[in-house]
């Protein structure tokens, strides 16, 4: 097919054939993206065919397309929970693994924790990063333990997405999240200290306070640590934000509603 066909002109068996044989991962994924628009029984027929099939790649796209097939309404959802359950219970492959984990997470079923949770020691670290996405958003103690355990990961990126996991995608405050969360302030990637200083500012944890001003100033004036200082809304930060803010003047940079959020917030607890 010519290399400037749109996506959504193509039917099926093409979208299929393409996210199987794309040239690039970025054409494969577009190819599934489109799958999951179909939303069709035909779709989901081919992808748990492909689930099946003896080549790991195969099985991934199958997964792949299966994730997001019939969201938001879960139109075929407890058929693609029975897939990903069966395949749970014989897959091998890390890439398969991992894309099953990812797939949980985007169906948000609890009755995923358990068969994940056997995941949390695998060796390949994507395995246990799709361990983490399938875990985002549950408040089931087996899940928060498991964020818990995964937040000291040595892989930086599962580290970062279950820091994420604990302090922005649960509302739920016990001692043992404060204290996963804390701990993570002190880690050598930028992006985990600040997930967890928005997760305990959301919970208003005073102990958050100082580090997060000596992170705005040292000039580490991210979305994350802005997120932090709204949701705190601590006094003690404005001037700092407000001398970034003259600093920013005339600039406009990306972040620069976040600090104006941030300000806000924080006028209101020191006039309120």
């Amino acid at each position: 097919m010519p290399d400037d066909t749109p996506l959504n002109t193509l039917p099926a068996d093409a979208l299929f054939t393409l996210a199987l044989t794309g040239a690039d991962e970025e054409q494969s994924w577009s190819a599934i993206t489109q799958l999951h628009r179909l939303d069709t029984e035909a779709v989901f027929t081919e992808a748990a065919w492909l689930c099946r099939s003896a080549n790991a790649h195969d099985r991934c796209v199958g997964v792949d397309v299966l994730a997001q097939l019939g969201l938001p309404v879960n139109t075929f959802h407890e058929q693609v929970m029975h897939v990903l359950f069966a395949l749970l219970e014989t897959e091998e492959a890390p890439e398969v693994l991992a894309s099953i984990g990812s797939a949980c997470g985007h169906r948000h079923d609890e009755r995923a924790i358990g068969p994940l949770l056997a995941l949390q020691q695998h060796p390949d670290e994507d395995v246990r990063y799709g361990v983490v996405l399938g875990m985002l958003g549950h408040t089931d103690p087996r899940a928060i333990t498991c964020l818990i355990a995964l937040s000291t990961d040595q892989a930086v990126h599962v580290r970062d997405w279950a820091t994420f996991g604990l302090g922005e995608q649960i509302d739920s405050d016990t001692p043992e999240i404060r204290a996963a969360l804390h701990a993570r302030l002190h880690d050598q990637d930028g992006d985990t200290v600040g997930e967890a200083m928005v997760g305990l500012a959301r919970r208003k944890d005073a102990q958050v306070l100082a580090p997060l001003l000596a992170f705005l100033q040292a000039g580490n004036v991210g979305s994350l640590p802005l997120e932090a200082a709204a949701a705190l809304a601590d006094p003690v930060l404005l001037p700092t934000l407000q001398q970034i803010q003259v600093q920013w003047s005339g600039k406009q940079e990306w972040p620069y509603q976040l600090l104006e959020e941030a300000i806000a917030a924080c006028t209101l607890h020191a006039t309120g």
